[in-house]
């Protein structure tokens, strides 16, 4: 399941005062991002932004690293301070103040597509036709690109295996070369993602689950 819900509110759409037209403006966003650092790349869920913070919701406990950057599903990133945090949320200050208004609109190079996390995993991928070892290059809610020693046909169905991860069905959509587009015949809910993604990444991260 994709998250697609964008809700977007001013709080200081009318001000009424000075201090008001003079206060953050802080608009209410709803998209999946990513969050960016030495133990990976955590799928995190963007509450509110504004000129010069942000803040989130992660699916598991936050990334402890002091250096962190948001980034988008354009592949845009802001670096971060991290401010305060509770829970599975927290709020991050940029490094350097932002236009809202580009990162609301999120300007796009090439066609739209999901949030893909840059992990590299082991797999072998198997078919009726043979099998081969293989390494994934980004995986999303619905698919991943990997590197493949064996050669399989557009179309043909295959299932990718590792340790960290269930048995996945898929498809393969394209081929380049060693690489491949795959489809996933079952999609991952973006919590599901999430905790995957802190699985093979930073198993840490999961505990004390609530």
């Amino acid at each position: 399941m994709e998250l697609t819900t964008e809700l977007y509110m001013d709080d200081n759409a009318s001000p009424t005062g000075p201090e008001q037209r003079a206060a953050p403006r802080f608009i209410s966003l709803i998209r999946a991002a990513k969050l960016v650092c030495g133990q990976g790349e955590f799928v995190c869920v963007i509450r509110d932004v504004s000129a010069t913070g942000v803040s989130v919701r992660t699916f598991h406990r936050l990334p402890t690293d002091a250096a962190i950057a948001l980034e988008l599903q354009n592949g845009e990133t802001y670096e971060l301070e991290l401010v305060r945090s509770e829970g599975f949320e927290a709020s991050y200050r940029f490094v350097t103040p932002i236009a809202v208004e580009q990162l609301i609109q999120e300007d796009w190079g090439y066609p739209k597509r999901q949030l893909r996390l840059n992990i590299m995993l082991p797999l072998v991928v198997s078919a009726l036709t043979g099998r081969g070892k293989a390494v994934t290059l980004n995986v999303s809610q619905q698919g991943a690109r990997i590197e493949c020693d064996h050669v399989f046909s557009i179309d043909q169905r295959v299932t990718i295996s590792c340790d960290q991860l269930p048995d996945i069905r898929c498809t393969v959509r394209w081929r380049k070369d060693a690489n491949y587009g795959l489809v996933f015949e079952d999609t991952f809910t973006l919590a599901d993602f999430a905790k995957l993604a802190a699985k093979v990444q930073c198993p840490a991260l999961l505990q004390d689950q609530r």
